[in-house]
């Protein structure tokens, strides 16, 4: 195999992989809307492509705007509470 045909072979491989390994990070429709509702009642909004899972089974959301406090990113265990708050 030449060296171009053993780079197309690997990008071919990552490529299919790819996919894989982002689904297990994908947030799911019914977290996503758990999460909605919570920024309700705290009064705060969060676009949803802003929400990612950790490593750790918990999730991160970008660029919350909170009404009256400002914006922040906020970390949430898998259990949805809340466990770090950064100001940004």
């Amino acid at each position: 195999m030449t060296k171009l045909g053993k780079f197309g072979a690997l990008a071919l491989a990552l490529g299919l992989a790819a996919p894989a390994l982002a689904d297990d990070h994908m947030v799911s429709d019914e977290a996503k809307a758990k999460i909605a509702e919570m920024m309700t009642d705290m009064r705060c909004e969060v676009d949803p492509d802003d929400i990612e899972m950790t490593d750790e089974g918990g999730y991160d959301l970008d660029d919350v705007i909170c009404e009256g406090t400002g914006q922040f990113d906020i970390e949430l265990d898998a259990e949805f509470n809340e466990v770090g708050r950064r100001a940004e």
